[in-house]
């Protein structure tokens, strides 16, 4: 009996080919971690549009605006920050309303003082309109509407870029990486007076 019982415990030790946990395989480019239901909610998402051609032009001069280019790195546009909202918007509803109406809050602003929707006011207007919202201390209490409407689409840009490719090279962001090991430092062998001690 013990040697029967023996074989069997060693034999359940050892893993069979068959046990092993098969890796996710993406078979439409897509990232390997990804489940299938992931790949497909994505893939139905990327599939519809929310946006107009219009409110998307007018997001991808906002993220312009939040996130410009400098000498480091590209702008929200070149990050792709606008397709991000784009999907974000889809992907969690709550964010569809106060986007679409603060989009529509800041094209009535400019139609009443320079006759035209924002994506096609000069950068001057624009950036006019955008210092009345942007600092939520100094807005007036008519602007609350348009403040709320800002900080979401800054927090969004800021979001969209520093988790692209680009933001995280302009943060300068290089995660863990595994560390060189070369033993004890000599003169820390020294200090202990271990120096003819061989480990």
């Amino acid at each position: 009996m013990g040697t029967i019982s023996a074989g069997l415990l060693l034999d359940a030790c050892n893993p069979k080919q068959n046990d092993k946990p098969k890796e996710a395989v993406a078979d439409n480019g897509a990232k390997p971690d990804r489940q299938p239901a992931e790949i497909e909610k994505d893939a139905e998402l990327e599939s519809e549009k929310f946006f107009t051609s219009h409110e998307m032009a007018t997001i991808t001069i906002l993220g312009d605006i939040i996130i410009p280019k400098d000498n480091v790195s590209g702008s929200a546009s070149d990050a792709k920050v606008p397709e991000f909202i784009e999907f974000i918007v889809k992907d969690m509803p709550e964010h569809q309303v106060p986007m679409r109406g603060g989009l529509r809050w800041l094209d009535m602003q400019c139609l009443g003082r320079y006759n035209n929707s924002f994506k096609d006011c000069n950068s001057k207007q624009q950036l006019a309109i955008i210092d009345e919202i942007a600092y939520k201390a100094k807005a007036k209490p008519e602007m609350q509407q348009g403040v709320a409407f800002f900080d979401r689409i800054r927090s969004l840009t800021a979001t969209g870029f520093f988790t692209s490719k680009m933001g995280i090279d302009d943060l300068g962001y290089i995660g863990n990486r595994p560390n060189k090991w070369e033993g004890v430092p000599a003169d820390i062998i020294k200090q202990y007076g271990l120096e003819n001690v061989h480990f």
